[in-house]
């Protein structure tokens, strides 16, 4: 945890007059120390893909690195440190290692809802086993499958996902969408079957507008599994942060784009927006701290990757 103890984070906290000089040397800012502000901690996954186990001692790049006790280790101590934490996962839950093969992603979906997932998005390897695999499977998720830009009618996942979930933290309201990859050349068509993919900036726009003007949200989420970005003109992370308006974070996946920090662009309306994504495999957790000041109409955010290492074992 010693990303919580680093000076650029007590740097950002008293920029933003949120750490006091009593409080400066702690490494946790508790809701109740900082008056008038409220603090909510977003954690997230992206392309898990079935690493269920730490990846073996063999000497290559990622060996022993990840594994989901160490990541609830990690979670379940970041929920005691903090009152308000969202936990989502950008999709491409599954695939990858015999887990998978073996059980068709009961396992998976099983061992999120035993993390605490608040929500997910659908990635194209979670069609691998069609869309009948997945809606099989889908009762062992005990949180919302959200997709924004899929539409599901005439096959065994209609209205088994939601457009948009809103979540109460605190005083906060935080809305979420989810965004998918197109499929057609990326998944065989008897995976996918009749879903029907719906422009994602198009989409995107709908439902955020919802959440932030309707709904009144204080932050709009978007979980992408568009992918980071291409050299062609396919729509990825950037175009969908340059094209939109409303959203305040994309939490990205798909291209597997280890991030130490959010990339921010300007949307539509020329005002900020997060990119953010942690690699794959279960490698990392991203974490990003979110200061709303309501006094001052004006919200800040500190972010940082966790890598799940050795050091999480029990």
């Amino acid at each position: 945890m010693e990303d919580l103890k680093s000076n650029s984070r007590r740097d950002f906290l008293r920029k933003f007059g949120i750490l006091s000089a009593s409080i400066a040397a702690s490494p946790v800012l508790s809701t109740q120390a900082a008056s008038g502000i409220e603090k909510l901690t977003i954690l997230h996954t992206n392309d898990v893909h079935s690493r269920i186990d730490p990846f073996p001692m063999d000497g290559s790049r990622n060996a022993g690195l990840g594994g989901v006790a160490r990541r609830a280790t990690l979670i379940k101590q970041i929920r005691k440190e903090e009152d308000h934490v969202l936990l989502l996962d950008a999709g491409d839950i599954f695939q990858g290692t015999p887990y998978f093969n073996l059980y068709g992603g009961e396992l998976e979906l099983k061992l999120m809802s035993e993390l605490g997932y608040d929500a997910a998005t659908l990635g194209n390897h979670d069609f691998d086993n069609g869309v009948d695999g997945f809606s099989k499977q889908m009762h062992h998720a005990q949180f919302p499958i959200i997709c924004s830009n899929y539409d599901f009618r005439n096959t065994s996942l209609e209205n088994k996902t939601s457009p948009y979930k809103i979540f109460k933290k605190g005083k906060l309201k935080i809305g979420v969408i989810g965004i998918g990859i197109e499929l057609e050349g990326l998944v065989e068509k008897r995976n996918y079957g009749e879903t029907i993919y719906l422009d994602p900036v198009i989409q995107a726009n709908k439902f955020a507008a919802i959440l932030k003007e309707d709904e009144k949200c204080d932050l709009v989420i978007c979980l992408s599994h568009l992918g980071y970005k291409y050299k062609d003109k396919k729509v990825s992370d950037q175009v969908l942060a340059n094209q939109t308006k409303n959203i305040d974070l994309i939490i990205g996946a798909h291209t597997h784009t280890f991030m130490q920090q959010p990339e921010v662009l300007k949307n539509a309306e020329s005002k900020e927006v997060k990119i953010f994504q942690v690699g794959f495999a279960g490698i990392n957790l991203g974490r990003i701290d979110f200061y709303f000041e309501r006094a001052k109409n004006r919200k800040s955010s500190v972010a940082s990757t966790l890598e799940i290492n050795e050091s999480l074992d029990i």
